[in-house]
């Protein structure tokens, strides 16, 4: 609440931005007389041990990170019961606006924000920590071109081992690396890919993968081939799309191994000495096709090129292909003599009584583990957890072995314990804070995934949901996707020429959706009074874009000469 205070220190202003795992305030840090952003873990999920230590793990991975272009981090810690981060506050706006306003920027514009952000990202990859969701609404534009990098919420150090879900998709689906949308983990690599997509959305205005629905667009990161950037803009230099196609190359081994290489390589692509650099030529294969074997038996040649050797190479591979065969031949023969010797033998060999693994499920560990060394098995060390619908929280679901095969005594039975029921029924969600429900989600483990949607309704809120992918009543448990959809505003132009719209209005109007307003006079026409607005370029129900020009035409009264200028004597 406002005026509240963390640790007896950071003074509440006001809220800032939601998030899925916590909530930002602007602060006011009495000590060091200085405005912060605390971000605290929500209240619903700090009693979540899971949560909580996921939530530390953030803090303790991003207060490591100390460079210009990284939102600096200045305290970690817990007050009654509520976990907080304390973090610069910056005074900017985000990537995604800029670019919503501007369209598309310029490739010099481009180069200076992504060597920033590579620049920053190269500390984090130095100590191994993965930022897994680079995309333009992380990214923040100081007033004098600083850029930093936001919210390491789902950084991940790469040795850390109290990792959970570490294969988990948290990022936007329209940067999201193969890897990820094949289900496997994140490595420095996947945040190359990122800033990849994130360079050729920058200058071109538009995302390279699309479609109608996040599983569409994850398979075209994994199937379709990355569109090139040369095609919608030519004047863009081979040697700029060579370093977004190494950045977004489908097979990890052909991209740069960290964000530093990536770096060097972006601070000489717009050399002259570069300007007529090749296409770029993936050493990896990038799909299922096999590698290209290099020509067997190659001519040797002399120091001036010329074939010496063709001929006594082609004589030397025939005779020691010959060897060869001799030699397989003789351990073919010994493989077949040695197999037929253990199937004969084994039976005798193998006297040991095999025994049923019984079945624990429902049982306690500790029934189990007793049940299962009465029988002669070993227990696995570590025990597996699963959750189930039907077996209480606690008890045994399953084994493995399974329950009924033969083994041996002496075999190692690995424990699977139930976590109960932790599905979740959802609820219909629509016209609430997308945050929120994110949030509520994710702690039961369910990936959520943001799409927007066109709507033409201005008045709606652009966080408040409009539909969701599983409908209300039905479960969804740990591991499951959920869409959440909300809208994509697009404001259409009024009629400015109604006689409800004056020129303030229309100011104000074009200032508030980044339009560039002209204005014109003209005197002509009837019915009109002075200042009436009497035409517009784009006419009702136009699609609004930012950074487009309208031009109001107003209607300016011709003064009468007749009249008479009291000022100067001549009325009567």
């Amino acid at each position: 609440m406002k005026g509240q205070k963390i640790n007896d220190r950071y003074q509440i202003i006001k809220s800032i931005g939601e998030g899925g795992m916590a909530n930002v305030y602007l602060a006011y840090d009495t000590i060091l007389d200085r405005n912060v952003a605390v971000k605290v873990l929500r209240g619903d999920l700090a009693t979540d041990e899971k949560f909580v230590r996921r939530f530390q793990r953030e803090a303790l991975s991003a207060s490591s990170l100390t460079h210009p272009n990284i939102v600096e981090v200045y305290d970690v810690g817990e007050d009654n019961g509520q976990y907080y981060i304390v973090m610069e506050y910056i005074e900017g706006k985000q990537l995604k606006q800029l670019l919503k306003k501007r369209g598309k920027l310029t490739l010099s514009e481009v180069i200076d924000i992504m060597l920033q952000i590579s620049d920053g990202l190269s500390v984090a990859h130095d100590a191994y920590i993965i930022h897994r969701d680079i995309k333009p609404q992380n990214i923040m534009i100081l007033e004098n071109g600083l850029v930093k990098i936001t919210d390491f919420g789902i950084a991940m150090a790469m040795n850390s081992t109290q990792l959970t879900q570490t294969n988990s998709v948290m990022g936007s689906v329209h940067y999201l690396p193969p890897e990820q949308a094949n289900g496997k983990g994140s490595t420095l690599q996947s945040d190359i890919y990122s800033m990849g997509i994130l360079m050729y959305e920058l200058l071109t205005g538009e995302l390279p993968y699309k479609g109608d629905n996040a599983v569409e667009i994850a398979l075209k990161h994994l199937k379709e081939k990355m569109p090139s950037i040369r095609e919608k803009l030519p004047e863009i230099p081979q040697s700029v799309e060579n370093v977004i196609i190494k950045a977004t190359a489908k097979n990890p081994k052909n991209r740069y191994p960290d964000a530093r290489s990536m770096n060097e390589d972006l601070r000489t692509c717009l050399d002259e000495s570069r300007s007529h650099e090749p296409k770029i030529v993936l050493p990896y294969p990038e799909g299922d096709e096999e590698k290209v074997k290099a020509p067997k038996n190659a001519p040797v040649k002399d120091k001036k090129g010329e074939v010496i050797a063709k001929n006594i190479t082609e004589d030397y591979e025939v005779k020691k292909e010959n060897k060869v065969v001799v030699v397989l031949l003789a351990i073919f023969t010994g493989i077949v003599l040695v197999i037929t010797s253990i199937i004969v033998l084994l039976p005798f060999i193998t006297s040991q009584k095999e025994v049923k693994v019984p079945d624990v499920t429902n049982m306690l560990p500790t029934e189990a583990v007793t049940l299962l060394q009465d029988e002669g098995f070993t227990i696995a060390d570590t025990q597996k957890e699963i959750s189930s619908d039907e077996i209480e929280e606690g008890r045994i679901v399953k084994t493995d072995p399974v329950a009924g095969t033969k083994r041996t005594k002496g075999t190692s039975i690995t424990l699977y314990v139930s976590t109960g029921n932790s599905g979740f029924i959802m609820e219909d969600f629509t016209g609430k804070n997308y945050l929120t429900v994110q949030g509520t989600l994710e702690a039961y483990g369910i990936l959520v995934l943001i799409e927007r949607e066109t709507v033409e309704d201005t008045d709606i809120d652009a966080n408040q949901i409009i539909r969701q992918s599983v409908e209300a009543g039905e479960k969804v448990s740990s591991g499951d996707t959920v869409i959440l959809y909300i809208p994509d505003i697009v404001v259409k132009y009024p009629d400015f020429t109604d006689g409800t719209y004056t020129k303030a209005d229309v100011e104000d109007f074009c200032n508030q959706y980044s339009i560039t307003c002209k204005f014109v006079e003209d005197n002509t026409g009837k019915g009109h009074k002075d200042g009436d607005i009497i035409k517009q370029s784009k006419p009702k129900g136009y699609t609004v874009t930012a950074g487009t020009t309208i031009t109001i035409t107003i209607y300016k009264q011709e003064e009468d000469e007749s009249e008479c200028n009291p000022l100067e004597g001549e009325c009567d």
